[in-house]
C-alpha cells in the first residue's frame, strides 16, 4: 500500500461490505474493503497504513480465510508478513466498484 487509500472511497466500501457482511468484525470488514479497492493484500501494509497492530490483521486474516472469503498466497516464516487476495470461491461480497 504505497499510496495512502481516499479516505471516503474506503469508508463508503466498509459501509458496504458491513451491510453486506454483519457477522464480520470491523478489521475484517476493512481488509475485505481495502481489497475491493484493490489495494494490495499485505497484511504489514495494511496495519502500517491503518495504524492496527500486525498480530490483530493477522487474526482477522486467519478468520476470513478459513470462512472461505480470502485466500492467503504467500506468507512469511520470519515477519509472518501475509500475502492474500480475495477468493475464488466461497460467499461474494457485492463490489463497490461501477
Amino acid at each position: 500500500m504505497s499510496a495512502e487509500p481516499d479516505e471516503a472511497a474506503f469508508v463508503a466500501a466498509l459501509d458496504q461490505v458491513s451491510a453486506a457482511r454483519p457477522d464480520l468484525d470491523p478489521l475484517a470488514a476493512g481488509l475485505l474493503a481495502a481489497l475491493d479497492l484493490g489495494l494490495p493484500g499485505d497484511s504489514r501494509a495494511f496495519a502500517r497504513t491503518f495504524g492496527v497492530e500486525h498480530a490483530l490483521v493477522l487474526r482477522a486474516l486467519s478468520g476470513l480465510d478459513e470462512a472461505g472469503l480470502v485466500a492467503v498466497t504467500a506468507r512469511d516464516g520470519r515477519t509472518q508478513r501475509t500475502r492474500y487476495t480475495t477468493a475464488d470461491s466461497g460467499p461474494s461480497v457485492p463490489s463497490s466498484r461501477a
